[in-house]
């Protein structure tokens, strides 16, 4: 199962090539996620939706991206071809991600006119006329997006997707470029870590490192939204302690010398879709600035990391993950391990 993803500007013209890249790639389905947004507005309170100013920024959003693109491939299979815009990187991880974790394959397609045809096609995009400011509305949404573009034009977004200048290209004509390239594989699935979702509560052990400034370090996932401590799910049969230490190796390239010592255990009650489990932090000791220096750049599994102080990781980690950090360093002071339910303390 594979999902054609389909990116560029608003205005780009990614829902008229996905209609006619349909036509070419047998077996293909399109998938336009602006109905998710149409429902959400159907599902979610007004003023809940008043609260951002795009889709894209409610959770829901995303997910029911994931969950219906996965639903539709596993009722018609094939081919899924996805007209949406990500200008994000971690919205784009999430998504990917997501996708990953089922073992769909994702190819990342960029449709890059210059930016006075872009301009050029806004101008003369037909847009519903209705309410009556739609049109103004619509078409001013798409230039406000320009500059966005642009950021991650400069950033990610040309090293991540298949780029395809569509300048001077008719709509068929880019679907036909496309279609050739996925069909050559010119265009590789993207290295998102696949990590699949889990089906029951599991055991899982983080890591904290710190400088010699006694910051902590977090890391950023590609492969699902928010910061982290470097560490990951313990394989079956594999000793907690020893699985944060081979996450440690696969996600920085830091080798732990001695096997960490435990800080917290933490119960997280299931709150679907997640099923919770055991949460174990350990004290993996002070790396000096050689050690630090090592650090891997970001790259398939990594988005960024740093070190931080305890004030600074409130504004990075979800509460619960903060809650577990700030009790793994008072059980760090205090040399003795905490038992938590749900970052508390009990006992």
């Amino acid at each position: 199962m594979t999902v054609v993803w389909i990116n560029g500007a608003f205005g780009a013209g990614k829902t008229t090539t996905a209609r006619e890249l349909i036509e070419l790639i047998p077996n293909s389905t399109l998938f336009d996620p602006e109905v998710i947004g149409g429902a959400l507005t159907h599902l979610l309170p007004p003023k809940h939706l008043a609260e951002v100013g795009d889709f894209q920024d409610l959770p829901i959003w995303r997910r029911l991206v994931i969950d219906t693109a996965a639903a539709m491939l596993a009722e018609l299979g094939g081919t899924l071809v996805v007209p949406m815009t990500l200008l994000r990187q971690e919205y784009r991880d999430e998504i990917f991600g997501g996708l990953a974790a089922r073992r769909i394959a994702v190819r990342h397609i960029l449709l890059a006119p210059a930016e006075t045809i872009l301009r050029e096609r806004i101008a003369g995009r037909e847009v519903p006329p209705d309410p009556p400011d739609g049109e103004l509305r619509i078409r001013q949404w798409s230039y406000d997006h320009i500059e966005p573009y642009r950021t991650a034009l400069a950033s990610w977004l040309t090293a991540d997707a298949h780029p395809i200048d569509t300048s001077s290209l008719t709509p068929y004509q880019t679907a036909a470029r496309i279609a050739e390239a996925v069909g050559d594989g010119s265009v590789p699935a993207c290295e998102i870590v696949q990590t699949p979702e889990p089906t029951a509560e599991t055991l899982a052990a983080g890591v904290l490192l710190f400088d010699e400034r006694d910051r902590v370090l977090l890391v950023d996932p590609t492969y699902k939204a928010g910061w982290e401590f470097p560490g990951g799910v313990v394989e079956p049969g594999e000793a907690p302690a020893r699985a944060g230490m081979r996450e440690v190796v696969e996600e920085t390239g830091i080798r732990l010398q001695d096997v960490p010592s435990l800080l917290v255990v933490d119960w997280e009650p299931p709150a679907p879709p997640g099923f919770g489990g055991l949460r174990l932090l350990f004290d993996g000791g002070r790396l000096d600035s050689a050690e630090a220096g090592r650090l891997l750049l970001p790259g398939p599994e990594l988005r960024d990391w740093r070190f931080v102080t305890e004030e600074e990781a409130a504004d990075l980690l979800p509460p619960v993950r903060y809650e577990r950090l700030r009790w793994a360093l008072r059980a760090r002071e205090r040399g003795a391990a905490l038992y938590l339910e749900a970052g508390v303390p009990v006992g």
